[in-house]
């Protein structure tokens, strides 16, 4: 499963979801779907705009865990 963690990077940036969303050029509405992990897809274009806005990288925002009902490899 992927992890969202939108909202550990803004705090360290000290960043509101209003300003980023400005930044991003995306909704707040739309940002906050992303921050709170319910989105199901994210565009490279907004992805890239966020990593640019929070001067981070993607990895620092999106996490891959392995959830319970996936198998072991």
């Amino acid at each position: 499963m992927i992890i969202v963690n939108l909202d550990v990077m803004m705090a360290k940036r000290k960043i509101s979801l209003g300003e980023l969303a400005e930044r991003v050029g995306i909704t707040p509405v739309n940002l906050s779907i992303l921050k709170t992990g319910k989105a199901k897809a994210v565009r490279f274009s907004t992805l890239d705009a966020i990593c640019k806005a929070l001067d981070c990288q993607p990895s620092d925002i999106l996490e891959y865990r392995k959830g319970d009902n996936e198998n072991e490899d």
